[in-house]
């Protein structure tokens, strides 16, 4: 039998459920990573929480330090340049060669940096995606510096909770009219941003940069902001280049359920794809580390010759800023029911009797039952949806039902 040979670009959260999904079928097949950034895998989200002081660097690691020795991994920090189909192999900065019987793509993505008019006359600027970024910017702040966050999305949110307490001030620009404005709506982007407001975090929406004079930000209204440090959280792009001219490629590379691409013996996961949104039918990019990892496991059984099917990803987010919670899914269209007790905000969005998705801050304690009902696309006349609106909790479902969720077996 062939000793098979694996080859994963990318040691985040994809190529790590990569490594597990292969050793879950092939024990002895060779495993090696390429990776760019020359440290041990590490949970991005986290990097925020590194300046909050709330984790250290080894709190941040992703696996245990005996991941790669346990697993036969064999590391290679370099960086992909191509790939040659034809021999199967994949090519390395230094002209090296690597060759592959299955190969994964797992770059996840890159920050996107607009071409403003004078950046290059900035000092201190830094983007905010990985762990040298927080070290960077770690190394840039104190007590006495004013921060520029052109960005009001979630990598830009949680940068300034991460350096609130460690700056002069923090002034949040973006061209948007509300925070968050891919998972929130008016009214909850307006309770998030009391909230930050409250902290000390300044807002400037619904405006954007004309150029930068040296460390002044001009805007197109005419309004001018001094900063000493700039943090770029404008939005970022998949890593989709390596593929070009080898396999489909969309906004990102387009994968089917097993996560395969258009090319042969070619596999891709993680930020760098886009797949099926159950909860609206279309095909798009899902920059999620749960959806990461369960992709990158579903295409490691795959490429080691198992069955596995990733076909029930949601776009959702959790996160929390200075202790208030949000957990949003799926998509805001059909009817609402608003709901939510004191503090709290809460809105489900359902059609042709199912849950399309929704919206909670502060009590986010059962959002997993409506998540589930959204992946698993649940006729809502088979449950007590009112109930469930109100309360959500396995009593409104099915005695049946309830036995699958619990681990049961339904008679």
């Amino acid at each position: 039998m062939i000793n098979m040979k694996y080859v994963i670009i990318g040691n985040s959260a994809a190529g790590i459920g990569a490594v597990e999904g292969i050793r879950q079928v092939d024990k002895d097949g060779e495993i090696t990573v390429v990776a760019n950034e020359p440290h041990h895998t590490y949970s991005r989200p986290l990097i925020s929480y590194l300046l909050l002081g709330k984790v250290t660097e080894e709190k941040m690691r992703y696996r245990n330090d005996g991941f790669y020795s346990e697993n036969r991994v064999d590391m290679l920090h370099a960086v992909a340049t191509g790939i040659d189909t034809g021999k199967q192999q994949v090519i390395l900065s230094d002209d090296k060669r690597v060759p592959y019987n299955k190969l994964l793509i797992a770059t996840g993505s890159q920050p996107f940096v607009p071409p403003f008019d004078g950046l290059d006359s900035v000092t201190d600027k830094v983007t905010f995606m990985s762990l040298d970024d927080a070290r960077k910017l770690g190394g840039m702040i104190n007590k006495n510096k004013r921060v520029l966050i052109i960005g009001a999305g979630l990598i830009g949110l949680k940068c300034a909770e991460g350096i609130a307490a460690k700056a002069a001030s923090i002034t949040v620009l973006d061209l948007a009219p509300r925070i968050l404005s891919s998972i929130l709506d008016d009214d909850g982007a307006k309770t998030v941003q009391t909230h930050l407001e409250s902290k000390g975090i300044k807002f400037k929406l619904a405006a954007s940069t004309k150029k930068f004079e040296g460390n002044t930000a001009v805007l197109d209204d005419g309004d001018k902001i001094d900063f000493d440090v700039l943090v770029l959280a404008v939005g970022v792009r998949p890593n989709t280049a390596l593929l070009k001219d080898i396999a489909k490629i969309d906004r990102g590379i387009v994968v089917d359920e097993k996560s395969r691409t258009t090319a042969s013996d070619i596999y891709a996961a993680g930020d760098c794809t886009q797949t099926l949104d159950v909860s609206s039918g279309q095909s798009k990019i899902m920059a999620l580390l749960p959806n990461a990892y369960m992709q990158g496991e579903c295409a490691g059984i795959n490429m080691a010759g198992g069955e596995k099917a990733f076909n029930k990803a949601i776009p959702m987010n959790a996160i929390g800023f200075f202790g208030l919670h949000i957990v949003t899914a799926g998509n805001y269209v059909g009817e609402v029911y608003s709901g939510g007790g004191k503090g709290d905000y809460k809105k489900l969005f359902y059609s042709d009797n199912k849950l399309n998705g929704y919206i909670l801050i502060g009590n986010v304690e059962k959002a997993g039952i409506y998540t589930s009902l959204i992946r698993e696309r649940t006729p809502l006349d088979t449950i007590d949806f009112a109930l469930v609106c109100e309360k959500p909790g396995l009593m409104a479902f099915t005695k049946e039902e309830r036995k699958i969720k619990l681990g049961g077996i339904a008679s």
